[in-house]
């Protein structure tokens, strides 16, 4: 079977230290899922969580890493493409001693077609997602009608998305794009005080960006 052409990223900046190398070659196989054209047994991976949460591009995974050391209950699979993040989190992971965090290299596009059955996920965090502000590039974002179809059966009935932007024209257009779909309902909610705010958001913030938070609830 080939794997899906669909990407919604462009790895940009991708220099990695030394330590995120290392980090990453080490702590991969013991932290990490390897990418596989099958279903993975998320109970067996996480036997005893409550939720089972995909994040999705997670940056440096700073704010990953807080969320599942608060939540020690809960079960967090993490996706990206970016090798200097994905070590710094391997790392954070591996200094924490945190066991309900997984590690996925690839693009969550064929992550979720191939590897996660549908009604597996609780929930799905996609936090400061590439705003892609030129309008020539506005397509390639990651929130668009078939991302909505590709998430939605994966998500439980009344599994939610919990998006944060702090570029205010994708957020509306996230808005846009959830609201001409009968597949969740859902709306801009106050931040809530278990997201950690990043130093790439405080960048934003810095700058004068209004950050949105978006909750929408599969039905």
């Amino acid at each position: 079977m080939e794997r899906p052409t669909v990407r919604s990223y462009s790895i940009r900046g991708s220099r990695i230290t030394v330590a995120q190398r290392q980090a990453k070659t080490a702590l991969q196989i013991v932290h990490g899922i390897e990418f596989k054209q099958e279903v993975i047994d998320l109970k067996a991976i996480f036997p005893r969580a409550n939720k089972v949460i995909m994040e999705i591009g997670f940056g440096m995974g700073e704010a990953t890493a807080i969320i599942a050391k608060n939540h020690p209950e809960n079960a967090y699979i993490a996706v990206d493409v970016h090798p200097p993040g994905i070590g710094k989190l391997l790392s954070r992971i591996d200094e924490d001693k945190l066991a309900n965090v997984k590690v996925i290299e690839d693009d969550v596009h064929v992550v979720l077609e191939h590897m996660i059955t549908d009604h597996a996920l609780d929930g799905i965090h996609l936090y400061f997602p590439d705003p892609w502000p030129k309008k020539k590039h506005n397509k390639r974002r990651i929130v668009n009608e078939g991302f909505l179809k590709l998430i939605h059966p994966k998500l439980k009935k009344g599994g939610f998305i919990h998006i944060a932007t702090d570029w205010v024209p994708y957020a509306v257009s996230i808005q846009e794009v959830f609201s001409n779909s009968d597949l969740f309902t859902g709306g801009v909610i106050p931040k809530p005080e278990w997201r950690p705010v990043t130093r790439f958001e405080d960048q934003g913030i810095d700058k004068d960006h209004a950050v949105n938070d978006m909750y929408y609830v599969a039905q």
